[in-house]
This record gives structure tokens, C-alpha cells and sequence, in this order.
């Protein structure tokens, strides 16, 4: 009888703590998840020091007070970034006069190639608001890691010098504050942004 009452006791406590594992590690791992999520949204103040298309030297504390659609790119870019700076002009249309609270960068990630007078007839050929931003591989460097953007100088045969830039495609939203606030994926079309950043405004 002994044994019949050890083997049942043996058994509950077996199922209690399997029931108690399971609940537990269930929501110890939500709570993880909730963790992670929140950690890729946390707004951060990005930082830089570079210079601006027209040969002024800028830093983030330069566009406080203005919201900021941060893009990071080159100018021998064939496909990405003249689409999304196509978009970015557009998006200032439709603001009307609320584009006066808006400033697209467009931060250039090949300082080799983009010196300021190509960063000048590059931004100029698609919007009188858009900043063109460039500096030395450090400045850059330094800017594309406050922003966590990637980059990477591929070679290419066909391209001009022989290379091109893998990057980030997405569009950064800057707040007047100084911080992140999201990010836009490429192909967001220009009337979503628009109708966003009116919300906000």
C-alpha cells in the first residue's frame, strides 16, 4: 500500500511541476518576446556631423524642430534611391504648406564618389527641400551607425569604377525632438507617407 501511495504521490508532483514548467516557461518567453519587440521600436536620437549640399556643415542639432525622412543612399544608385527620392519629392507636394515642417536628408553612404557638387545636381534634379549629405568615411560611418543602417561596398563589373553600395532601403521618420519614430519600407507608396506624417503634424 506504501508503495501504491508513493508511486500516486510520485505521479502528482510529477504533473504539478510539468504544469508549473509549462506556465512558466510559456509566459517567461512571452514576456521575452514582448521585451524583443520593444527593443526594435525604442526610439533613439541619432546623431552625425556632415556637410550639406550647398557646403555647410550640419549635425542633427542643425534640424531640431523640424521633422526629419532620413534616407540613406548613393548617387550611381540605379533603381532604390532615385525611386524613393521620386517618392520623397512627391510626398513634399502633397504636404502643400505643411512641407515647411519637413526636411528629407538624403545621406550619401559613398563619400568617394558623391562630393558635393554631384550631391548638388543629384538632389536638386528632384526637389528644392531635399538636403543632400555627405562627409568623409569616417563622418559617414559614424552617421550610418547612430542610424543602425547597414551598407556595403559591393564589387561590380558593369557599375561606374567597378562597384556599387548594398544599403538599407528604408525610409527614417525623425521627430523635431531629435528621435526615431519609424521607419518606411521601400515601396511605401507617397500618399501613405503623406497621409502619416499629416497625423503627426
Amino acid at each position: 500500500m506504501k508503495t501504491v501511495h508513493l508511486i500516486l504521490w510520485g505521479a502528482v508532483a510529477v504533473g504539478l511541476i510539468l504544469f508549473l514548467w509549462l506556465n512558466i516557461f510559456q509566459d517567461a518567453s512571452h514576456l521575452i518576446e514582448d521585451g524583443s519587440s520593444q527593443n526594435t521600436t525604442t526610439s533613439f536620437i541619432p546623431t552625425f556631423s556632415l556637410t550639406d549640399h550647398r557646403g555647410n556643415v550640419v549635425t542633427e542639432q542643425t534640424y531640431r524642430n523640424k521633422w526629419l525622412l532620413v534616407f540613406f543612399g548613393f548617387t550611381n544608385c540605379p533603381d532604390i534611391c532615385p525611386t524613393t527620392l521620386a517618392d520623397l519629392a512627391s510626398v513634399m507636394e502633397q504636404l502643400g504648406a505643411d512641407a515647411k515642417a519637413i526636411i528629407p536628408l538624403f545621406i550619401s553612404i559613398d563619400p568617394d564618389r558623391d562630393r558635393l557638387e554631384t550631391m548638388a545636381q543629384y538632389v536638386s534634379a528632384f526637389h528644392p527641400a531635399i538636403v543632400g549629405l555627405t562627409g568623409t568615411e569616417t563622418q559617414i560611418t559614424a552617421a550610418v551607425g547612430s542610424f543602425k543602417v547597414y551598407f556595403e561596398k559591393q564589387p561590380q563589373e558593369s557599375a561606374p569604377d567597378g562597384y556599387t553600395m548594398g544599403h538599407t532601403s528604408a525610409v527614417y521618420l525623425i521627430s523635431p525632438a531629435g528621435e526615431f519614430v519609424r521607419t518606411y519600407s521601400y515601396g511605401t507608396q507617397p500618399d501613405e507617407i503623406t497621409a502619416d506624417l499629416q497625423q503627426r503634424l
